[in-house]
């Protein structure tokens, strides 16, 4: 359980760890390395690449002016030399790390002596660039109440169109050494900055205010915008440089972070220091902080399904499970009623056990389903059955205990499910054809369960339904998680994405079961849905759809409109619905109810497709 205040039990234990293994100061050689006779100024100590060229050096008599001060987390304070040097490439602040409650004030002058470190929020495996800072020092205050440096404004003139460098192939593909370029690229614009007084104006919120309080915003208003305010990413080189994490230096005790939600406006200055955490990478830490102004954005409804129309959607309810709060279900159920407009099929991801979290054996999900079709029924919606197959215990990833799977909703009195042979957590299905038609060997059954791609990762659960008479093919999927991958702001470029490895595998374990249905039928009504957790212009989707299987139905919308999910300001996709070729009309929605909110039932986005078989 990490604290209120912005991700600090986290930072505390790097910080700890960072000490015990050496990174935050160097070696203990380095640390018993002579003072340097010169006056050594911070952009001496912050060079011109991203590793301060006095890395495990002791510095002494760093003058500055404090720029703030954080009582909490990684708890320090920033200092500013007010003369700048004539290089745009090097920093004129820096961080003095602590550790215990700061004694200074904002507006002390001051001089620092201690050791200069690049602590890496993460760890050094982590891929995260690295903070300069300067460690175990010795303050001396020389005097208070001095006006601060001039805060450098990021706008949408300041900040480079082109993300980052190239990686150096002789560096495992770090950027860390490549000579910082402030005015050709945002990260280098960013880190030439690190540790300064910077301010933005009025600015477009992108992303919702979070549990650990803190927001994004973006400087570049029309960079990739979408429909409803949020900035999309469209592609692995639209990273959107204009993003900005936002934070307070005040505790939350005293000063209330606002609530945001995407499309609101964050006015006025807002103004403090440049920091670089695990979180998100370059934020800014408010010393002053603008006022919220609220927007219109509300939760989207979906139309209903026509007489003649399936209508088929997939939800993540975010670990769902029994000791959930009530509120946690009705809020679900008035959902799947009055946004999704009580879809015929709903495929749900991340259902847990019937006591969640709990990691006693327990595999079933009946308490949790039936508490939860009892909600729907209650909101209005239809009396919803339900198929799903209870996994072996701990092996399908997910919260510990949780034992997460896909189940399948439906609405009886508009579909019905053909049951075949159940099958159970390790038997594989199978397609056959009968009267001249493709069948599955088990309805509901696993696709190919004992695949590595599916070790520790929930399998996908294939069913059979018939509407008006038409067979069609639901497989409900939740793939390997993203967990591990390195940020956008990682200092490999482009950042290592690890586990799209596994959901690679995953997606051409999926796509060979769809080839082996239309091989048994050519005009098959197939649908993937589900958790896909990737992007639609990833390798994941694209081995999905290899040799026009399947068709990523979220490409129909507008670009401006093809997102379920908001990561670090950005808008993207995750959850997915695929199509076979026989469905060639349909009409598809993303339907946003909480992933730009602040308020949140689930984090992602329920996505509906409506077809006639």
């Amino acid at each position: 359980m990490r604290s209120s205040h912005p991700r600090s039990a986290a930072v505390a234990a790097l910080v700890a760890t960072a000490l015990a293994t050496g990174l935050l100061a160097g070696s203990a050689d380095a640390a018993e390395g002579a003072v340097s006779a010169d006056p050594i100024r911070i952009h001496d100590i912050q060079g011109t690449t991203r590793i301060s060229p006095l890395n495990g050096k002791q510095v002494a008599d760093v003058a500055g002016i404090v720029t703030g001060v954080r009582t909490y987390g990684s708890r320090g304070f920033w200092i500013q030399d007010p003369e700048a040097d004539d290089n745009d490439a090097t920093s004129e602040g820096v961080f003095v790390f602590t550790s215990s409650a700061p004694t200074v004030a904002v507006g002390d002058a001051v001089k620092v002596s201690g050791t200069v470190g690049e602590y890496v929020p993460g760890g050094v495996n982590s891929g995260n660039q690295s903070a300069t800072q300067i460690s175990k020092p010795t303050v001396t205050v020389v005097s208070s109440g001095n006006a601060l440096p001039e805060a450098t404004a990021i706008n949408e003139y300041s900040v480079p169109a082109e993300y980052a460098p190239a990686g150096d192939p002789a560096a495992a593909g770090s950027i860390n050494g490549l000579t910082l370029e402030p005015t050709r690229y945002a990260l280098d614009y960013y880190e030439s900055l690190e540790g300064m007084n910077v301010k933005i104006g009025t600015s477009r919120v992108v992303g919702a205010t979070d549990p650990y309080s803190e927001l994004w915003v973006t400087v570049k208003g029309w960079e990739n915008a979408a429909k409803r305010g949020g900035t999309v990413y469209g592609s692995y080189e639209s990273q959107n440089t204009g993003r900005l994490q936002i934070q307070q230096l005040a505790p939350i005790a005293q000063q209330p972070f606002p609530v945001a939600n995407v499309g609101d406006r964050l006015t006025g200055t807002t103004e403090g220091p440049l920091d670089f955490n695990q979180f998100g990478g370059y934020t800014l830490v408010a010393r002053t902080l603008g006022t919220v102004k609220a927007g219109t954005l509300a939760p989207e409804k979906t139309k209903a399904q026509g007489p003649g129309e399936l209508a088929v959607a997939t939800y993540n309810v975010e670990n769902l499970d029994p000791t959930d709060p009530q509120e946690k279900f009705d809020n679900l159920a008035k959902a799947v009623v009055e946004n999704l407009a009580s879809p015929d099929i709903l495929a749900l991801e991340e259902i847990q056990d019937d006591n969640g979290a709990k990691n006693d054996g327990t595999v079933s999900a009946e308490q949790t389903l039936t508490k939860f079709t009892a909600a729907i029924a209650a909101a209005g919606g239809p009396a919803y059955q339900w198929r799903t197959i209870n996994p072996e215990d701990k092996k399908d990833g997910g919260e510990p205990g949780g034992n997460i799977r896909q189940v399948f909703l439906f609405n009886p009195a508009r579909v019905s499910f053909t049951d075949r042979a159940a099958g159970d957590a390790t038997t594989a299905n199978g397609v056959v054809r009968e009267n001249g038609h493709a069948a599955l060997t088990h309805s509901p059954g696993r696709i190919d369960p004992a695949n590595p791609a599916w070790a520790d990762s929930r399998k996908p659960l294939a069913g059979e339904f018939v509407f008006r008479g038409r067979t069609v093919f639901v497989i409900a999927n939740h793939f390997g998680s993203k967990g591990g991958d390195e940020g956008l702001t990682s200092h490999h470029q482009p950042p290592v994405r690890k586990s799209e490895e596994k959901r690679l595998l995953q997606a051409q374990a999926v796509n060979g079961f769809v080839k082996e249905i239309l091989a048994a039928e050519k005009n098959a009504n197939v649908l993937i849905l589900g958790d896909i957790n990737d992007f639609e212009f990833s390798a994941t989707t694209n081995a999905l759809t290899d040799g026009g299987a399947l068709y990523p139905a979220i490409k129909s919308l507008p670009k401006a409109e093809r997102y379920s999910y908001v990561y670090q300001g950005n808008a993207q996709v995750l959850d997915q619905i695929l199509t076979s070729p026989a469905i060639k009309s349909f009409t598809y929605d993303s339907v946003h109810i909480n992933a730009e909110f602040s308020a949140q039932n689930s984090d992602h986005d329920p996505q509906v497709l409506r077809f006639k078989p």
